[in-house]
């Protein structure tokens, strides 16, 4: 094993991939000449060449477009996107294209893309910049969506978006980038769909996902302290989506806490919260609890970003809350 930054395993999984495959390029803004916006694709120019590594315009409807288009013809483009935030401008190539296009072809044609970069607050960005959207796209059937929690799970679910045959949507974070983490010094590939028991535990499931699991896991240690074990779930893909795994944990503690860095309403966790209560309503011994940003747009004020973000003391009282526990 050795230790990298979640940047560096980003780069590997894209470098290892090109490798193997002729057919797969990148293309975004400043991912060439200037090593990637976060450095997530450092060196990879000069490997690969232009045409392989491609300075895109500041046009992501028109990048978009064009891979869509490379992927139908039997190439396997990765689009980032310096945020998810600037996606919107190129969304309708990514619901109405990419997501729909094996259907309306009765099945003759596949999109094997990959659009990655990262979503979620990031710091002072405020409300236009600090968006996630993983709901928003895990809400169109065609695409699948995964959001990695650090640099292991980053490389094994890259490499395998960028070999699977339809359009992923790939969401990492800014303040991960620098983030470090054992990875394999062979090849591995994670399989797409399951999620991860990060810490096992008795009392309370706790569901996550992301850059946020950090706050579950300082909850957690906080939480053992006072004789409370959480089992912590790391989604790792919202779709497919492991209700599986969720349901055998909720099971064996009868209590479910869920954790997201998105608006509540429509969210990730009103899905998970929906299933389970469908699934396992006899074994719940408390109403389930979830955890989401305030419902309101991404402030500037640091003071009110703190507020506005769920955190390990929020973590707290709503396990807290499902244990009875005053």
């Amino acid at each position: 094993m050795k230790t990298i930054q979640f940047r560096e395993a980003i780069a590997e999984a894209m470098s290892e991939e090109m490798r193997r495959d002729e057919s797969i390029f990148l293309i975004g803004e400043e991912v060439a000449e200037y090593n990637g916006a976060y450095k997530a694709s450092k060196g990879m120019l000069d490997e690969f060449g232009a045409e392989r590594v491609i300075d895109s315009p500041i046009a992501e409807l028109g990048f978009a477009g064009i891979s869509v288009g490379a992927a139908m013809n039997g190439n396997r483009p990765i689009v980032e996107f310096m945020t998810f935030n600037f996606s919107l401008v190129g969304i309708d190539q990514i619901i109405n294209n990419a997501a729909k296009m094996r259907q309306m072809s009765g099945g003759d044609i596949n999109i094997p893309i990959v659009f990655r970069g990262p979503s979620g607050s990031a710091g002072q960005l405020a409300a236009t910049h600090s968006q996630s959207f993983e709901n928003w796209f895990a809400n169109t059937p065609g695409l699948k969506v995964i959001v990695p929690s650090n640099p292991y799970d980053a490389k094994g679910l890259l490499k395998a978006a960028i070999r699977d045959n339809d359009p992923v949507i790939f969401m990492e974070s800014e303040q991960m980038y620098g983030d470090k983490g054992e990875v394999p010094e062979g090849e591995y590939v994670l399989p797409i769909g399951v999620a991860d028991i990060k810490r096992e535990g008795k009392d309370v499931t706790l569901v996550t996902f992301g850059k946020i699991i950090k706050e579950a896991f300082k909850a957690a240690d906080a939480l053992e302290k006072e004789g409370i074990s959480v089992e912590v779930i790391d989604l790792r893909t919202v779709r497919p989506m492991d209700f599986d795994t969720i349901l055998k944990s909720v099971k064996k503690t009868n209590r479910l806490v869920i954790l997201e860095e998105a608006w509540p309403f429509a969210s990730v966790s009103s899905e998970i919260t929906f299933q389970m209560q469908e699934q396992a309503f006899d074994y719940l011994d408390a109403p389930i609890k979830r955890i989401t940003t305030a419902d309101t747009p991404a402030p500037y004020s640091p003071v009110l970003l703190e507020e506005w973000l769920p955190n390990a003391d929020d973590v707290v009282n709503a396990v807290k809350e499902v244990m009875y526990v005053k």
